[in-house]
C-alpha cells in the first residue's frame, strides 16, 4: 500500500478514536452529574438527597455499565441497589450495581432475566425513592419483557424479520413498544410514584426521546395503526407469529390498551436528559481533523438510508473535492453521522459500516488520495467483532490481485470476510459508548495532476 494511503488511514483512525473519546460516559457524565453538600445536581435540576430514603440505579444499553460505574463514583454507598443490562462483552465489575450481559441485536433469555430483576427493583416504590435510569444504544433489544401472551421467542422472530427487511430503528421500536411491558413509557409506570431521572446517551437520528431504547421513560406517540402500517409495508402479516398479528389486530379494534401517552400521571416526576449524542462526537472529530491539518466539513449527523446507496453519495462528494475543490478544497475531512441500514439478500457476514466501505471502494477506485473509514462508535458493527472498515483507491485492485471478486462479496452481504482477507477491518473492542456511526472521508490532493481516473 502506498505511504500516502497509510498516512491517511492512520489519521482516519485518530479522528475516529477522538470522536469516541468525546462520547465516552467516563468523560461526559461528570459534566452533567455532580454531588455537592448532599445535593445531587443533574443538568439544570437539583435533588436534595435528604428528600429520599432510597436510591436505585437501573439501566439498559451497551454503555450502561460504564455510565453506572460513574454513578458509583459520584454516589457510592448512597446507592441502595441497582441493575443494568449490557451487551455481551460490554460489562464490568461494579460494587453496588449488578451487571447483566445479554443478547443484541436479538434479545435473549439473559436479557429477560435482567429485565425481570429491574422490574423487581423498581416495583412498589414510594415518593421517598429516587430512581436513576441509564439509557444508551442497544437499550431496546437489551430490555426484553414481552406482554403476557407473547413469548421472548416470538419477539425475537419479529426483530429478526425487521432486521432482514432493512427496517429503520424507529419502525423496529414502534413494534417493540407495543409488544413490551417496559417500553413506550412502561418503565415510568412501574417506578411511579418515585422520582425518576433518565440519563440518555442517544443512538437515534435526531435524538427523539420516544425512539431511544424504545422510550421506556417517555410518552409514546406511536399507535397500533403505525404498527399495522409497518407490517403492511414489509408484507409481514403472514410472517410474524400469530400471537403478534392477533395482538396488533385487537389493538386496532380497541381491545388492547395503547402505550402510555402524553399527560399520563406516570410522567409527572420524570426528568429525561440527553448527556451525549452523535453530533457531540462529530464536533470532536472535526477538531481533531483540523489539528491534523485537514479542512473539516460536517455533512450531517442525520444520515440514513441503504448503506450502499449512501456510500455512493459520499464517494461522489469525495471525488468532487478532489476534482473541483467543492464543497471544500483538499486536504479535506468530510464527516457524517447517523445510521444506515442493510437489506439482507445474501448469506454473508458483515455490518452496515463494512457494507458502506465496500460499496464506497468501487466508487473511489483509482483515486489515489481518498480514504474512507466507516465505523460504529460502540466498537461493533452488526454481528461482528469489528467496529467497521477502511476503503481506499486500491481496495478493489488489491482484492482482485488476491483472487477475490468484490461484487460477489457485496452481493452476498459478506463485507466482513472481504475486509478480513484484506486486513482492512477496524477492530477496537467495546468502547463503552454508543452514539451511532461515524463516516470519515479524507481527501488529499495528488502531488502531480488530478490523480488517475477510471
Amino acid at each position: 500500500m502506498k505511504r500516502s494511503l497509510c498516512s491517511l488511514r492512520r489519521d482516519g483512525q485518530k479522528i475516529f478514536l477522538q470522536a469516541v473519546s468525546a462520547a465516552d460516559p467516563r468523560n461526559i457524565l461528570f459534566t452533567h452529574v455532580s454531588l455537592r453538600n448532599n445535593i445531587l445536581h443533574i443538568g439544570k435540576k437539583t435533588y436534595p438527597l435528604s428528600r429520599f430514603e432510597r436510591i436505585f440505579v437501573a439501566g439498559t444499553g451497551k454503555a450502561s455499565a460504564a455510565m453506572a460505574a460513574n454513578l458509583e463514583r459520584i454516589l457510592g454507598p448512597r446507592i441502595t441497589a441497582g441493575s443494568v443490562n449490557v451487551k455481551y462483552g460490554h460489562g464490568q465489575e461494579l460494587r453496588y450495581i449488578h451487571v447483566q450481559e445479554a443478547g443484541h441485536p436479538l434479545p435473549d433469555e439473559n436479557g429477560l432475566k435482567g429485565a425481570r430483576e429491574i422490574v423487581r427493583l423498581l416495583s412498589n416504590l414510594t415518593e421517598r425513592d429516587l430512581v436513576i435510569f441509564l439509557i444508551s444504544g442497544g437499550g431496546s433489544a437489551l430490555l426484553p419483557f414481552p406482554l403476557p401472551g407473547i413469548t421472548l421467542e416470538e419477539k425475537q422472530k419479529v426483530t429478526d424479520l425487521l432486521l432482514g427487511c432493512g427496517a429503520p430503528i424507529q419502525e423496529m421500536n414502534t413494534l417493540r413498544k407495543h409488544l413490551s411491558t417496559l417500553k413506550g413509557g412502561g418503565l415510568a409506570r412501574i417506578a411511579y410514584p418515585a422520582t425518576l431521572i433518565a440519563l440518555i446517551l442517544s443512538d437515534v437520528i435526531g435524538d427523539p426521546l420516544d425512539a431511544i431504547a424504545s422510550g421506556p421513560t417517555v410518552p409514546d406517540p406511536t399507535t397500533f395503526k403505525d404498527c399495522a402500517r409497518i407490517l403492511d409495508r414489509y408484507e409481514l402479516w403472514g410472517k410474524v407469529p400469530p400471537s403478534v398479528a392477533l395482538y396488533i389486530q385487537e389493538g386496532l379494534e380497541g381491545k388492547r390498551e395503547e402505550t402510555l401517552k402524553e399527560g399520563n400521571p406516570a410522567f409527572e416526576k420524570v426528568y429525561n436528559l440527553i448527556v451525549g449524542n452523535n453530533i457531540l462526537a462529530m464536533k470532536a472529530a472535526k477538531e481533531k481533523a483540523k489539528a491534523l491539518g485537514y479542512r473539516p466539513l460536517i455533512l450531517s449527523s442525520l444520515m440514513e438510508g441503504e448503506a450502499r446507496e449512501v456510500a455512493k453519495v459520499h464517494a461522489a462528494i469525495a471525488r468532487e473535492v478532489l476534482l473541483s475543490g467543492n464543497p471544500i478544497p483538499p486536504p479535506a475531512c468530510i464527516l457524517s453521522g447517523g445510521e444506515t441500514t442493510v437489506t439482507l439478500k445474501g448469506k454473508g457476514k458483515g455490518g452496515r459500516n463494512q457494507e458502506f466501505a465496500l460499496a464506497a471502494a468501487f466508487e473511489i477506485a483509482g483515486r489515489e488520495e481518498i480514504v474512507v473509514l466507516s465505523a460504529g462508535t460502540d466498537g461493533t458493527d452488526g454481528p461482528t467483532d469489528a467496529a467497521g472498515a477502511f476503503a481506499d483507491s486500491q481496495t478493489i485492485y488489491r482484492a482482485k490481485a488476491l483472487g477475490l471478486d468484490p461484487w460477489i462479496y457485496l452481493k452476498e452481504n459478506d463485507s466482513y470476510c472481504f475486509f478480513e482477507k484484506l486486513g482492512d477491518l477496524l477492530v477496537t473492542g467495546p468502547t463503552g459508548t454508543n452514539v451511532m456511526d461515524l463516516r470519515i472521508m479524507l481527501v488529499r490532493k495528488p502531488k502531480t495532476g488530478r490523480g488517475s481516473l477510471r
